[in-house]
């Protein structure tokens, strides 16, 4: 007989969990589980899925060394039941319990799972984030617009990170003015930190060719940190050789460097390895000490405590059915070349190249490239949803969907932006070299070797008119589409037109 058992999921791999807090080490068990169900509620990249079940073991050896009773199950497990519920029903069964605490789960699919769980269980919020739920609702209620700008005003005030008296470092809340450069011409960082697989590793590495080898996505080269110290290991390294030029080129892509200035710990971050605190704390301190300018700084801990904290904000106030809602009526399937196949559009067969290799790719790539062509051609924004999903490292619903749903795909119908983040290949081409070599020419706008986003971006526009017409930020490309002559309107929309009907019969687009 035990006391209780404290569930730790694959994505609570943090000794300060709210579930841990003032368990009794001698009477109550940690139960831990690779199971099917949460590795394959969408066909997640390999290399997500060994991340989470190598630092999952080698957190519950910590546990262990640390006095902890670990009742742990891997994927290979004949006994294993497939689901966090079958597993922990089969632990209290084998323990002599019915009584569970865990910490909230990150996507309402699996709170819904516990909820119905014949078992006595305390879902204890998850306070690893800055924002309560309780708090956030406070925030936003009563407001006509969730801005996340005055939310994150807030969080600097509560934090005080980058505060002096009171009032925003260097005068000013917000430096993206700042963080716009295109793509440099040479890049001198060398990237994240990469780790040589150790024992643990290889053996999830093998047991994740074998099970899930088909998925989408490459499982080697495999360097990803999977435990504490190589995470913090990876967070000194970005602090130190690439915080000072990250604002500057934060939403620059390059062809052939898929990092740039990145930091690439998002995944740490969410699983647990690292706390949103001690980030934020090294990025201040490398400005406070003069090795990093304030307009890198500020852009960095903007995304980790505005955006990352307002998302899961908006997440848990819009409730369960979020992923579903679709504004604007689109309906399309999601082509083949976001799952690897060949596509002359070489902006999207870049980013979905890198994506496969390496379960990342960063903001902009996400919301301006693979994001904006799925809004442009009127796809169904939860299949959109589920490929985000399933193919990044970083992806977790309460963090992915508002960036997805609402952010990248106006699906919620305007909560999370003010306009849709639309754009002709103008913008790719600024901020890119994707457009050389590319089969479509971007400065051509009609006929023969058109960059299909300047074509789809008139189209959008014309479809959803009546909604977007009188929408200030809209109004001046309205007036362009308005003075263009009828005939290359009409030319316009039926050459996207053309190219969706060749997408959607598969043809090389």
């Amino acid at each position: 007989m035990v006391g209780r058992l404290i569930l730790v999921l694959g994505d609570q791999v943090s000794e300060d969990l709210s579930a841990l807090r003032g368990a009794d080490r001698d009477d109550d068990v940690v139960v831990m589980a690779e199971v099917a169900d949460e590795a394959g509620y969408v066909p997640h990249h390999p290399k997500k899925i060994a991340f989470l079940f190598a630092a999952m073991r080698k957190f519950a050896a910590r546990l262990r060394d640390d006095g902890w009773r670990v009742a742990y199950t891997t994927l290979d497990d004949p006994a294993n039941s497939g689901s966090i519920p079958g597993e922990l029903l089969r632990r209290a069964d084998e323990f002599g319990t019915s009584h569970v605490v865990a910490t909230e789960p990150g996507e309402w699919r699996l709170i819904h799972a516990l909820q119905d769980c014949p078992l006595d269980i305390e879902i204890r919020p998850d306070d690893r984030f800055l924002a309560s739920h309780a708090e956030f609702d406070r925030w936003a209620e009563g407001r006509k617009e969730l801005r996340m700008e005055w939310f994150y005003r807030d969080m600097r005030r509560k934090t005080g990170l980058l505060m002096e008296n009171g009032e925003p470092a260097g005068g000013k809340w917000n430096y993206d003015h700042e963080n716009r450069k295109p793509a440099p011409d040479a890049v001198d960082f060398g990237g994240p930190m990469q780790f040589t697989p150790d024992e643990t590793v290889d053996e999830v590495l093998e047991l994740v060719g074998r099970r899930f080898g088909n998925n989408f996505g490459d499982l080697h080269p495999f360097w990803f940190a999977t435990d504490q110290g190589q995470a913090r290991r990876a967070l000194t390294h970005f602090i130190k050789h690439a915080l000072p030029k990250f604002g500057d080129y934060q939403d620059a892509m390059l062809a052939d460097d898929r990092f740039l200035y990145h930091a690439v710990i998002s995944m740490y971050l969410n699983a647990g390895l690292l706390h949103w605190r001690e980030i934020c704390d090294a990025a201040e301190a490398a400005w406070r000490a003069g090795d990093a300018p304030l307009n890198a700084v500020e852009g960095f801990i903007r995304q980790i405590i505005g955006w990352r904290e307002y998302m899961r904000g908006i997440y848990f106030r819009e409730g369960p059915d979020y992923t579903s809602r679709n504004e604007l009526g689109h309906g399309r399937s999601l082509p083949g070349f976001y799952w690897g196949d060949a596509t002359n559009m070489r902006c999207v067969s870049k980013a979905v190249e890198q994506t496969q290799a390496e379960a990342y790719a960063h903001h902009i790539q996400r919301l301006m490239v693979t994001g904006n062509f799925a809004l442009l051609a009127g796809i169904d924004p939860h299949e959109v949803h589920e490929w985000y999903l399933s193919v990044y490292a970083d992806a977790y619903e309460w963090v992915e969907a508002p960036n997805v749903i609402g952010m990248s795909q106006f699906a919620d119908g305007g909560i999370v932006g003010s306009k849709p983040y639309v754009s002709s290949g103008n913008y790719i081409a600024k901020m890119s070299d994707y457009c050389d070599g590319c089969h479509y020419n971007v400065k051509t706008k009609l006929g023969e070797g058109a960059c299909p986003f300047n074509l789809l971006y008139w189209a959008f526009m014309d479809r959803h008119r009546e909604r977007f017409a009188s929408n200030p930020r809209m109004a001046q490309m309205y007036a362009t589409w308005d003075r263009m002559k009828p005939e290359r309107r009409e030319q316009i929309l039926s050459e996207a037109e053309t190219f969706l009907n060749r997408m959607a019969q598969g043809a090389l687009v």
